[in-house]
This record gives structure tokens, C-alpha cells and sequence, in this order.
């Protein structure tokens, strides 16, 4: 793939050798300027040799903002720029257009963020937020001086996506992607398509019935001709980079794709064996009532009938599996527990008991809780109504859960199910059970091998983590793949409809091109100074960036080998620089030189 990326490079051009910096201090609208003097900021950036111009503005991300800086590249020959402002996860791409409409190369900017690190955590300070902006607004003017013209790095580009997982949100997203014309390979590991969606009923948002759904999903994924299914097929491991990544499958001959969307969906959690009585037949999980409750019978006074018996007294246990608390729950077989709440199961465990009282009447539900979190629109209503049906409600202490158990000779029920009820002041009560249902909680589904062939970022819930939830949604930080549904949180059927075609559309903007275009801050390396020791790939924790290649015979005295970087594999971590005896590899954008630069800056009297 060498001839198919363009790469960085290290190393000032000549007709940029005299930096011309042009500095930009923002008063962020009174969030810096509340705080920090600017003004008396640009003045003292404005004494440094290589600072041709500095002024300081209400709002640099504005119009008028950009427009100074355009301005000044235009007419009076900037060309380095600085601006101190906000956090650059906000606003850095904003300035870098700003270059290139002035006809600037983008990558001559450097960001210096005194919102964050100054106004904001020093408040109570004016006049050391004052220095302290200056400082790193000093140290900015030196990383800047140093900066090379970079070019974006172009990747050709496999104009396919392929989808891991044929649940709700792969066939959702596999339509979407259809739909703008984009071929989809969707690989599923099991028989068929639909997911867990099938066993789980009706659906508490709309009352439809999740296998019909996703029968009618399947219908229009096996009729799109741009959709190749691949049921029954398990993923090996995925390899390659963005534009370029193949997935190896178990049987079957390799898929290649330009990006990846991942919707390897969720599990439930199994319960231990004993865990709220856990192995009596009598106890079942909420996931089993909701597929059996359409075909179960009942008595001709409306009683549940479950496995030939009658359930006068169906006892729901909520939060078994999920918002556990260390020391007194067990931990699961991965010696973790699962402290998250998996939010949908308050409204599924409604769902279900308004299911019962409508078709069993005569059946009275025990709905056990710790805190009923029906979030979203018209969820409360499904909690409301079972409430007026006659369902009866007891909250326990996450501290001291319910205990299951076989009740006294006698009793109305075999079971039991014990309880202290905060409703009445820590009252210990018995609540008879014919039927206990256990609303067991949201795991997301075991990949292990992709998660460490892709080098996947993980939660400390171990779902699949996104790069930022409101600046990078469904994107993760490894470059062309998406998420799409369960497989990064406990999520309702619509919210992973929603999130399949967010992945969707940024899988589509991301192929809208015939190559792709990268940012160019990944390592490079310094050829006169590599001696091939090999030190960086023993670092490098991303497989197939750097390699060791034969060195062309340019000079006797140089090594025979020589590394080389894949600008689409390396993520710019550092990692390599670090290592490197005789400083042959620098990250573009961010080199050795430039933060001794910066350090020298800020340690200056």
C-alpha cells in the first residue's frame, strides 16, 4: 500500500525559514476575558522577534475573528498564526479553514488554550491567569515558529462499507448506506438476521412486536441488490486501515472495506447460580416472559398459566445484574461487576407488567425496585399505568437487595421473596411469588478478538467506547470505524435505530470521496538518523504502523535497515519518539524541537 500514502514531512522549507507569527488572544465572550487581561497579553506576545502582529478580539471562532486573521496573511504577510482560546477540540478545525481561505498552509497553526487552563481554574487569581497566559501563549509563538507546511495525508479509498453484526441497528444501517448508493457487505454470526430483538416481544415504545420488526427489516435487506448478506459467518480478525481494512472470516473468503460500522449488539445478564433463587424453575429471567407472554394460556378466572401452573403472584425484581455494588454483590466470572444502570430495563419491566395485567387480570404483580428510571418520552406513562392496574411497588436499599426464597408450609405461594421496603421506613416484608421474574441487565456481546485485532477503545463498562459523545458521536478513535446500537451502551430498539444511521451517514461522508483525506500528525522519520535498531516497533502498540524495511543503498556508513511508518495505521501517540536513541522519529506537527522550544518558553523570566 506504500504508493497509495502520501507522507509527512519533517523539516523546514526555505521559503518559510524567517517566521512571520501573527497572534490572536480571545476574550471567549468574558469566559477568558473576565479573568485573564488580554490585552495586556497580545501586548507582551507582541514584543517576541518573530511576532509580526498581535491583537486581541471578543470572539476569534466569529466571522469577523477569522476575517483578522485572513486579513493579516493576505496583507501583511503572516504566516504562522496563533490563537489563544478555548479548548482546541472546539475550535482548532475552525482556524485551520480560516488558513486555508487566506491561501495558507493549514497546518502552520498552533492552538493555545488559556480558557481552560488559565481564566477557568484560576479565577480567583486575575493577575496569575494573567502571567500564566502569557507564558503559553509564549510557548505557542515558539512551537509555531518551528511548524512545517504539512500536507493532509491521501489514502485511496475500497468504496464499501461492511457491518459487523445483523441485529436492528446493522440491518438499519445497511439500509441507510443502500440507500446513498454505497455497497454494504453485513456479516452475521448467527443463522440469522435480527438479533436479540427477536426474543424480547413487544416493544414498549411503539407495542409492536420485535420479531415482526425485524422480519420486516429483513425483508428489505435481503431485497436491496447493493446489501451481500453473510449469516452464520464469524470475524477472525480485521486488518488493514482506513479505506483499506479487511475483514478475515471464518470460512469464507476475506470482505474488503473502506470503513467498518460495528454493531455487534448486547447480552443479558446470567444470573449466578442461587442469585435471587436462581436455578428454581420458578425463577426466570424478564427476557424469557416477554417472548412466552403472546402464546401463554390462562385460567378461565384470568390467572397466568406458566408451565401448567397457575401464577396468582408474579413477583418483578428489577437491577439484577446491573448498578451493582462491590462488596455486596459477587462479582461475574471476569471477577468485575457490572456498576452501570442498564436503562431500559425499568421500562421494559413496566411494559411487561401492563402485558400481564391486560391479558391476566387476575394475576397480581409485586414490582420490587430500587429506582424506577423510565426516561424519554412517554416512558412515564408505562409506569403510571401499571400503578392505576393494581401492580403493587416495594423499594429496597441497593445495599441490601432482596432476598428469594422458598416461603413457610402453608403459605399462598411457594415462594417468597424478602425485602426491607424504604416505602414504609425499612419495614421487613414477605411478598408471595408463584412466578419471579428477574430484569436482568445489558452486557455488551464478547469480542474479545476484535476489540484486541483493532485495538478497539473500551469502556470501563466494557462496552465499546466513542472518541467524544457530543464532538465525535458513534466514532471511535481509530479512523473509518463507527458504532452503531447496543454495542456501545444499553440502549432502547429506537435510540439504536438512531444510532445506526448516525454511523451510516458518517461512514457515507467519510467514502463521499475517491481518496480520503487524514491529518498528518503521525510519525515520521528522520532517514539520515534511523540506524534500524528496531526500539520503536517493540513500542508501537498498533500492529502494521511502523516496519522495519531494507534501506535503499544511498550511503555505506548508514544502517542497512531503516523504519518505516504507515501514516494510516499510526495514531500519533508518541509512543516510538519516545524510545528512539538518535531522535530519528518525531510526530509531524508536534516535534521534539518544538516542545524543547516550548519548555524553554515557559521556564523564560
Amino acid at each position: 500500500m506504500t504508493e497509495q500514502l502520501h507522507l509527512p514531512v519533517v523539516g523546514a522549507t526555505p521559503e518559510l525559514e524567517k517566521p512571520k507569527v501573527g497572534v490572536y488572544v480571545c476574550h471567549c465572550g468574558g469566559n477568558i476575558s473576565d479573568v485573564v487581561d488580554v490585552k495586556a497579553v497580545a501586548e507582551a506576545a507582541g514584543l517576541n522577534s518573530d511576532v509580526v502582529t498581535s491583537k486581541d478580539f471578543v470572539f476569534m471562532c466569529s466571522d469577523p475573528g477569522q476575517n483578522l486573521i485572513i486579513d493579516d496573511i493576505r496583507d501583511h504577510g503572516v504566516n504562522r498564526v496563533v490563537v489563544a482560546a478555548c479548548s482546541p477540540a472546539l475550535h482548532e478545525s475552525t482556524f485551520r479553514r480560516a488558513l486555508e481561505k487566506a491561501g495558507l498552509n493549514p497546518y502552520l497553526y498552533q492552538h493555545v488554550n488559556v480558557r481552560e487552563q488559565a481564566s477557568w481554574v484560576h479565577k480567583a487569581d486575575h493577575d496569575g491567569a494573567t502571567a500564566k497566559s502569557s507564558r503559553l501563549v509564549r510557548a505557542g509563538v515558539s512551537a509555531a515558529a518551528l511548524k512545517d507546511p504539512l500536507e493532509a495525508i491521501l489514502v485511496s479509498a475500497e468504496h464499501r462499507v461492511a457491518i459487523i453484526g445483523g441485529g436492528l441497528a446493522g440491518m438499519r444501517a445497511a439500509l441507510a448506506l443502500a440507500g446513498i448508493g454505497l455497497p454494504v457487505t453485513l456479516i452475521e454470526r448467527n443463522a440469522r438476521l435480527g438479533g436479540s430483538l427477536r426474543r424480547l416481544g413487544r416493544l414498549h415504545q411503539t407495542g409492536e412486536d420485535g420479531a415482526k420488526v425485524v422480519d420486516e427489516l429483513e425483508a428489505l435487506v435481503r431485497a436491496e441488490p447493493l446489501v451481500t448478506i453473510l449469516s452464520g459467518v464469524g470475524v477472525e480478525k480485521v486488518e488493514g486501515f482506513v479505506g483499506n481494512f479487511t475483514v478475515r472470516l471464518e470460512g469464507r473468503e476475506p470482505v474488503t472495506a473502506g470503513a467498518l460500522v460495528l454493531a455487534t449488539g448486547f447480552e443479558l445478564y446470567q444470573p449466578a447460580d442461587g442469585e435471587l433463587g436462581w436455578g428454581d424453575e420458578r425463577v426466570i429471567t424478564l427476557a424469557a416472559l416477554l417472548e412466552a407472554l403472546p402464546s401463554l394460556p390462562r385460567t378461565k378466572d384470568g390467572v397466568l398459566i406458566w408451565q401448567g401452573k397457575p401464577i396468582r403472584n408474579l413477583a418483578i425484581v428489577h437491577c439484577v445484574g446491573s448498578r451493582q455494588i462491590e462488596g455486596v454483590h459477587e462479582p461475574g466470572p471476569d471477577s468485575r461487576i457490572n456498576d452501570y444502570c442498564s436503562r431500559v430495563c425499568c421500562a421494559a419491566a413496566m411494559n411487561a407488567a401492563n402485558q400481564v395485567q391486560d391479558q391476566f387480570p387476575e394475576t397480581q404483580i409485586y414490582d420490587l425496585y430500587r429506582d424506577i428510571r423510565t426516561y424519554g418520552r412517554g416512558q412515564e406513562a408505562l409506569y403510571e399505568r401499571a400503578s392505576k392496574g393494581g401492580a403493587l411497588f416495594f423499594r429496597y436499599q441497593g445495599e441490601e437487595p432482596p432476598t428469594v426464597e422458598a416461603a413457610p408450609e402453608g403459605s399462598e405461594s411457594p415462594l417468597q421473596v424478602r425485602l426491607k421496603d424504604a416505602l414504609t421506613w425499612n419495614e421487613e416484608l414477605a411478598v408471595p411469588a408463584d412466578l419471579v421474574v428477574l430484569a436482568t441487565g445489558m452486557l455488551p456481546s464478547p469480542i474479545t478478538e476484535l476489540v484486541e485485532s483493532m485495538k478497539l477503545p473500551v469502556g470501563a463498562d466494557r462496552f465499546l467506547l466513542e472518541a467524544h459523545p457530543k464532538l465525535r458521536p458513534v466514532e471511535v478513535a481509530n479512523n473509518g470505524i463507527f458504532l452503531a446500537g447496543t454495542c456501545q451502551a444499553p440502549m432502547d430498539a429506537s435510540e439504536a435505530g438512531a444510532g445506526a444511521g448516525a454511523a451510516a451517514a458518517k461512514a457515507g461522508i467519510l467514502l463521499s470521496e475517491a481518496e480520503l483525506s487524514l491529518d498528518p500528525f503521525v510519525a515520521a522519520v528522520r532517514v539520515d538518523r534511523c540506524n534500524g535498531c528496531g526500539d520503536c516497533l517493540a513500542e508501537c502498540s498498533y500492529e502494521g504502523a511502523i516496519t522495519i524495511v531494507p534501506r535503499e543503498p544511498r550511503d555505506q556508513t548508514q544502517s542497512e535497515k531503516i523504519a518505516w511508518i504507515n501514516p494510516a495505521l499510526c495514531k500519533g501517540c508518541g509512543a516510538c519518539v519516545a524510545v528512539c536513541s538518535p531522535r530519528a522519529l518525531d510526530v509531524a506537527g508536534w516535534s521534539l524541537d518544538q516542545y524543547e522550544a516550548m519548555v524553554d518558553a515557559i521556564a523564560a523570566t
